[in-house]
């Protein structure tokens, strides 16, 4: 055992600092292996308080606790360690060495800040392209994201506040197998109108069959028309009005009658006390996640959330683009006898939501009846689409395959051609 191993220091009789290899070499021996821990028997070395019993004639005075060195690692042997105090993230680094008595005064911890975590996220990547359909002999221009080369479509409408990119993570895990297309309702995300305030059901379902009359012409592939929240009460209304021949299922998010009537009256209490302004992106989208939004995942969050916000030169920061609160007189309109036409709607129905009390009287006799299907997302927020990618995702391609729907109409085993869903309707 080697003697240059001896870590710390004893006072002497004179009061002063006394190394311990000064001592006799009978005390020295006693002290070598309690002070020391060869490397073939730990990782690391490890320095136990000796107990020492000198001769008689040796009195020895004892030892104080040992101080470890504050000489840092090697710069290829420090370790990081990262802990989250608040908004900041604080980079510590490991213990320092204790292979040498060298003190220096560490440095401070450095502070990174929170705003990486928040950065935007391309859509690029997730929908493949986006497109500005304009809508012949009128102002309207719609602004729509796609994806996807095949299958039938599903067409994705957003709900009141939200645009097109509240669909980003299903289009990325959907478009291997049909054509997701998401569009910016009137008064949303990139859409330009004659009247972006006039946000009625009669006015957005007429813009949606514009904007699919644009796209696909008089012989359209097969649709799915998904609609979360506001986006569902008008996927609802455009179905029923049965004026899309190759409609073939319709799939509501989080949205019922009569949880949704109730709650118009603590509509504009709610919107008042959601934060209005922002110093950056970064802070409005942490909002949305943490700070009282009705977002979960922070990865949707982080590319959807942009496209909701627009700067305001006056105020010099961050504002909603879609003024929710002055489309109060079209609230109404949204939601009145939804269930019942729901129900109405002649082709496959699913509803998604987020807790079973949600349910009213007229949807919980007919899902008793079997008239749609019913699924219930656990563990997730308003934006089922956004919180929960994977399980809507899952959820969606298993009802298309569940009802045969291809890229033409509803495929049956044995007939070569897919059965007309103008036919069906």
């Amino acid at each position: 055992m080697e003697e240059s191993g001896v870590i710390g220091v004893v006072e002497g009789s004179s009061g002063g600092v006394e190394s311990p290899l000064s001592r006799p070499p009978s005390l020295r021996k006693q002290l070598s292996p309690l002070s020391y821990c060869g490397e073939e028997e730990y990782s690391s070395p490890i320095v136990l308080t000796p107990v020492v019993e000198a001769p008689f004639d040796e009195p020895v005075l004892p030892l104080p606790p040992l101080a470890p060195s504050l000489q840092p690692l090697p710069e290829d042997e420090v370790i990081l360690d990262v802990v989250q105090e608040d908004d900041d993230v604080v980079v510590v680094e490991a213990a320092p060495s204790m292979s040498d008595n060298v003190s220096k005064v560490p440095p401070r911890p450095s502070r990174l800040s929170s705003s990486s975590r928040y950065s935007p996220l391309p859509w690029q990547g997730l929908f493949d392209e986006d497109k500005m359909i304009a809508i012949p002999d009128s102002e309207d221009i719609f602004h729509v994201y796609l994806a996807g080369t095949e299958g039938p479509v599903v067409f994705c409408l957003h709900g009141g506040g939200y645009t097109g990119l509240s669909f980003s993570l299903i289009a990325g895990k959907m478009k291997e197998k049909v054509r997701v297309v998401a569009m910016d309702m009137r008064g949303h995300g990139l859409s330009k109108t004659s009247d972006n305030t006039d946000l009625s059901a009669e006015t957005q379902c007429q813009d949606v069959l514009n904007v699919i009359s644009e796209m696909y012409g008089r012989e359209p592939p097969a649709l799915i028309l998904i609609g979360h929240s506001m986006g569902g009460a008008i996927a609802v209304r455009v179905a029923a009005k049965r004026a899309l021949p190759t409609l073939a299922g319709l799939v509501v998010i989080d949205v019922v009658e009569g949880t949704a009537m109730a709650s118009l009256v603590h509509m504009q209490r709610i919107l008042a006390n959601r934060q209005l302004h922002f110093p950056s992106v970064q802070k409005a989208i942490e909002w949305s996640v943490r700070g009282g939004g009705s977002l979960q995942n922070v990865e949707s969050a982080r590319i959807s959330v942009p496209s909701t916000l627009k700067f305001d030169t006056d105020m010099k920061c961050y504002v909603w683009r879609t003024a929710l609160e002055e489309s109060e007189a079209h609230w109404r309109g949204w939601y009145e006898d939804l269930s019942e036409v729901f129900l109405s709607c002649p082709v496959p129905k699913l509803l998604l939501l987020a807790g079973t009390d949600r349910l009213d009287r007229a949807l919980t006799i007919g899902q008793m009846q079997g008239k749609f299907q019913m699924i219930v997302v656990r563990h997730t927020g308003h934006a089922i689409q956004e919180d929960e990618p994977d399980e809507f995702a899952g959820v969606m391609l298993n009802f298309i395959a569940r009802n045969r729907i291809g890229t033409s109409g509803v495929e049956i085993p044995g007939l070569r051609q897919p059965v007309s869903l103008r036919s069906l309707n």
